[in-house]
């Protein structure tokens, strides 16, 4: 979710610079229904969990067409396979830098190595045609229905700090009496505190155990929203609280500012694009405990996923952004 949110400016760049241009987008199921209703693009699902079965499904759709560019904009071994079935005479990747798991074998022309952020890495997939990322704009598709009931989930009067304390990543997670503390000191300044999450049992868990650390109970809504009414949950809410997740960069693009919690990945690659005042970014302390090194010496895009990891990120300095945040809107 959170790189298709990352592509989105880039679909923009392209129908700015190239006026009418036909644009097929093959992307994850999920993915899919989060930019359904996005305008001049043909979205093709395609089913991660299916296999070979999945690209020959693929390469049926797309028999007899053949495109004049293919942007090659994911490195895993799966992604650059599955750009293997489409037909393409322009095949743009990546830096040699940033390849891997065979990415060279699949693509004919390569960005230029620079930039760090992974919205900012995108937008140079505009330059081999010309075109130059020099603005941002998401413009998610967000019915009206979907923004009316978001607006009946919690009475107006308070800011909201919206919760999504789940990452697809499991050691992202923060622990659930953390993200309580935080919550119940919003409550005490005044705020009210929304749940938001999917359908798993793990996001059920931790939802429940958050909840029962709180004298306080917040509005929960785990499992109650599609995704297009995630999207008008996260625009609605003063504040959403959250690991490196899709939610931090949905969040970011409806325009809301987000209360990042990273430790395993780093905040300037892949925080929250538009503003990082208030994301704790303990990735350093993290490569230098958990690995020995210093960011720099690190491959882009590496992980440090290790159990505990996410303990550096304390309650103290999670609060200490909420004050912040506090501070710079009046908010007492």
């Amino acid at each position: 979710m959170g790189d298709a949110t990352h592509v989105l400016p880039l679909i923009r760049t392209l129908q700015r610079g190239l006026p009418g241009v036909a644009i097929t987008w093959v992307l994850g199921k999920g993915e899919a229904k989060l930019m359904e209703g996005l305008d001049g693009v043909e979205l093709i699902a395609f089913d991660k969990k299916a296999g070979l079965k999945g690209m020959r499904e693929l390469a049926v759709r797309l028999a007899g067409r053949r495109f004049d560019v293919l942007l090659q904009m994911q490195l895993a071994l799966r992604a650059n396979l599955v750009s293997g079935v489409i037909s393409a005479k322009r095949r743009i990747g990546y830096d040699v830098k940033r390849g891997k798991e065979g990415h060279g074998l699949f693509i004919n022309e390569r960005i230029r190595h620079d930039k760090h952020h992974v919205l900012d890495v995108f937008g140079l997939f505009a330059e081999p045609l010309g075109l130059h990322q020099d603005a941002v704009r998401w413009d998610m598709p967000v019915p009206q229905a979907d923004r009316d009931w978001a607006a009946a989930q919690w009475p107006s009067g308070k800011p909201c700090l919206l919760v999504s304390p789940c990452s697809s990543h499991v050691l992202r997670n923060w622990r659930p009496e953390r993200y309580a503390a935080v919550a119940n000191h919003a409550i005490a300044r005044g705020w009210q505190v929304v749940l938001c999450g999917g359908r798993s049992v793990l996001e059920r868990e931790v939802g429940d155990a958050i909840a029962a650390a709180m004298p306080v109970k917040p509005i929960d809504l785990i499992g109650k929203d599609t995704l297009k009414q995630l999207l008008a949950l996260l625009e609605r809410a003063e504040l959403v609280l959250t690991p490196d997740s899709g939610p931090a960069h949905m969040a970011n693009a409806m325009g809301s500012a987000v209360l990042g919690l990273y430790a395993c990945t780093d905040a300037e690659r892949s925080g929250p694009y538009s503003d990082r005042r208030y994301t704790v970014n303990c990735y350093a302390e993290a490569a230098e405990r958990f690995l020995g090194k210093h960011p720099e010496q690190l491959p882009w895009g590496k992980r440090v996923e290790f159990p505990g990891v996410m303990d550096l990120v304390t309650v103290e300095d999670v609060i200490a952004r909420f004050e912040r945040y506090c501070a710079d809107r009046g908010l007492g």
